[in-house]
């Protein structure tokens, strides 16, 4: 049986997003330890109080315009006819575009956390985690977004099973 050309571009997509996560949290659990700690002294810079809120507010857009471009991609494979190839190429960028703003947003969380010590950071922090869990690709989130049917349905089902 031949190998579907879709199983590879989601494999890297799966493997992309278990790699953000791999890296992000360790990264973040070591600053927030940090920031709780009383015992350690970090010299922070003097930095004024709107320049936290700037950055926090930098990361919580971040956020939104992934979402959003995330969306606005997907709309196109739904108001355009085309091969399921295409279909999943499209999802493909727009999920690793999405990973890559999550990234961001999971790196300078961590950064405003210990800098500014805003709790604000956290929450944005736990936000990204919820994203990138609910952006984490999936067959079934494939079918869904891309609003599948028959016999493309089940040909992104069959990805689950190792043999496709």
């Amino acid at each position: 049986m031949e190998k579907d050309p879709i199983r590879p571009i989601y494999d890297r997509l799966e493997r992309t997003s278990l790699i953000i996560i791999a890296c992000s949290i360790p990264v973040f659990a070591i600053v927030y330890l940090y920031s709780q700690n009383n015992t350690l002294d970090f010299d922070r810079p003097d930095l004024p109080a709107w320049l936290d809120f700037v950055f926090l507010g930098f990361i919580y857009a971040i956020l939104a315009v992934g979402y959003m471009n995330f969306h606005r991609a997907i709309k196109v494979v739904l108001t355009n006819s085309m091969d399921l190839l295409d279909k999943v190429s499209i999802y493909k960028d727009a999920t690793l575009n999405r990973l890559k703003l999550l990234l961001l947003s999971s790196i300078l969380s961590p950064a405003g956390l210990l800098i500014f010590e805003n709790n604000g950071y956290i929450i944005a922090y736990a936000l990204t985690l919820v994203l990138i869990s609910l952006g984490k690709p999936s067959p079934d989130r494939m079918v869904r977004l891309m609003r599948l049917k028959s016999e493309e349905k089940e040909r992104v089902i069959r990805i689950k099973t190792r043999e496709s």
